[in-house]
């Protein structure tokens, strides 16, 4: 065990809908836990079994919500009505976070959870644990600025980041989005926000992606492109696009894999996969180890969400981002912004027809060196910079 004391994290996603807050939550613990740093996550998705979990990492499983419209929620799996289930869900949370007794408790993207779920257990700490640190750690962008003022100062957030959070942790880099100004951050609370900057991801060896490669038969000179719909839930018409554009013209040298999501419709991802059947095509409805085809890929097609972006810089891979811009606009502000440092390129939502994206993707296979050359200089640095706070923390504990 060493001589350092046992430090506990407890991280709360609360994991609606897709696979972005559980990817990022579940990428922070694996870089943060250590012989002596236990890490609990409470988190709602549907599929958290699915990751394999690493030493000092366990979950709590909430039961899972779904969102109807911005401010209803269904239960996901048990039919109770969603006040029941959110007390349940309540519960659970705040049970594991007064037998834990966290050193650390970081809350992903929403400020006081789902329907303000974690309020109690923030002001239980506060007043019964002030040595817990209480993390708020936001994605780069969250949506426009007009939805998040508008949605936090009707939800009083200003006042909860201001007296229920140690620190705000932004995911990102002010250079290339301000949220602080962007979402009219009290000045109060700006004293204690930082930038972290982005989450590098594991990046895959020489030997793995040979292998991932050959595992998919690309042979060659051929390109292996990977689009992807991260969840899934709302990717058909990205990979509808994408089948249409081979139908439409002759697509040579090029080898596809096509992961759907696990939250597309099984129907969706059967029609998919039999117009697949005629092409050099694979479509799967997940990968666990995505790091592994985003690195062995010489070019990736997402949606662009965080998570993905993230993967792909890891990797130096370039991506084509086709963000949606429905029920925020957060993944088109992020290919926009990112765009502007020439990191990716993108097509938008209302502009994606086969003949475009046919342009596009031969545009961007006849020039991939350039791409890495720039991503290349693109530094990752969230965990080191997350690392060094999390030292300071236990340094003033003991």
């Amino acid at each position: 065990m060493g001589d350092q004391p046992l430090y506990n994290i407890l991280m709360y996603s609360h994991d609606t809908y897709g696979l972005g807050h559980i990817r990022r939550t579940m990428a922070i613990a694996g870089h943060l836990r250590s012989s002596s740093t236990n890490i609990l996550i409470l988190t709602g998705s549907p599929i958290a079994g699915r990751f394999s979990l690493p030493e000092n990492v366990d979950f709590v499983r909430i039961p899972g919500m779904i969102k109807k419209t911005n401010d209803e929620y269904q239960s996901l799996s048990i039919r109770i009505n969603p006040e029941h289930a959110l007390n349940i869900r309540k519960s659970i949370i705040s049970a594991t976070a007064k037998s834990f007794r966290p050193d650390l408790f970081i809350v992903d993207k929403e400020p006081l959870g789902l329907k303000r779920e974690v309020l109690p257990v923030l002001k239980w700490l506060k007043k019964h644990s002030p040595h817990t640190k209480t993390i708020l750690g936001l994605r780069d962008i969250m949506d426009d600025r007009d939805t998040i003022r508008r949605d936090w100062k009707h939800k009083k957030v200003y006042r909860y980041l201001d007296e229920l959070y140690s620190e705000i942790w932004v995911y990102g880099r002010q250079d290339i989005y301000d949220s602080a100004v962007e979402y009219d951050i009290p000045t109060s609370v700006q004293a204690k926000m930082f930038f972290t900057g982005y989450l590098p991801r594991k990046v895959s060896s020489e030997k793995t992606i040979r292998k991932t490669r050959k595992k998919f038969c690309v042979r060659g000179s051929e390109k292996m492109v990977v689009v992807t719909a991260g969840g899934g839930g709302d990717g058909f018409k990205m990979m509808d696009t994408y089948l249409a554009m081979h139908e439409l013209h002759t697509v040579s040298g090029i080898n596809s894999i096509l992961v759907t999501g696990p939250f597309m419709p099984k129907e969706q991802r059967r029609h998919l996969a039999k117009r697949a059947r005629p092409y050099p095509i694979k479509v799967l409805p997940f990968y666990p180890r995505m790091e592994e085809v985003f690195g062995a890929a010489d070019l990736v097609v997402a949606m662009g969400g965080y998570n993905t972006f993230c993967e792909v810089m890891s990797q130096a891979t370039p991506t084509l981002i086709i963000p949606r811009e429905t029920p925020r606009k957060e993944q088109l502000l992020r290919a926009q912004a990112l765009n502007k440092q020439k990191l990716i390129d993108f097509i938008p939502w209302s502009e994606l027809q086969a003949e475009h994206l046919h342009k596009k993707l031969y545009a961007m296979l006849n020039n991939l060196e350039t791409y890495r050359e720039t991503i290349s200089g693109f530094k990752l640095d969230g965990i080191s910079f997350i690392k060094s706070r999390m030292k300071r923390f236990r340094e003033s504990r003991s």
